[in-house]
């Protein structure tokens, strides 16, 4: 199984999310992660996701992705041609003697403590998968009351902007 990270860019219109989530259900494809924002230009949206697959399904995907209407453009986003990253907030119990040893990683990964209550931290990081994974391993020592991730968000590199993608 090979993973796949596709940046959709679509019309920024009601419904596209239903559409285009519902292609994949549809095909029993499973969306192992999806954000979706409008871009510089609000007449359209981004859409990361990411989905596993053989190459053949991965295809698939692609091509039926472009089928839709709403649909302007689809390109895979390679680990060496692009910057993805994912930002998650995770509340730790820690008591006032477990705090410095919290902060301690959170200082490590460059993470932000985000709020402070007598019983818990709350701690932000942006990273990429692997850096959030690591992240939350070392957490394993203490308790992890809450967690979110908001899945993988990128971009191409280089200077390319919508409008290279309408000309296409």
């Amino acid at each position: 199984m090979k993973k796949m990270v596709l940046s959709i860019l679509v019309d920024n219109t009601a419904g596209v999310l239903s559409r285009v989530s519902g292609l994949f259900s549809r095909r029993g494809y499973n969306i192992d992660s999806l954000t979706v924002g409008v871009t510089q230009d609000s007449l359209y949206s981004r859409m990361t996701v990411v989905v596993n697959g053989d190459d053949q399904i991965l295809e698939q995907i692609r091509k039926q992705l472009l089928k839709l209407e709403d649909v302007r453009e689809v390109r895979e986003l390679l680990p060496e041609e692009s910057v993805c990253r994912e930002l998650i907030l995770v509340k730790v119990l820690a008591t006032v003697e477990e705090r410095q040893a919290v902060i301690a990683v959170a200082d490590i990964f460059r993470a932000k403590i985000v709020d402070v209550a007598m019983e818990s931290l709350m701690i932000e990081l942006t990273g990429n998968q692997a850096k959030i994974d690591a992240f939350i391993k070392l957490l394993e020592g203490f308790t992890i009351k809450e967690m979110v991730r908001t899945g993988i968000t990128g971009l191409a590199r280089g200077s390319g902007d919508i409008a290279d993608y309408l000309d296409d």
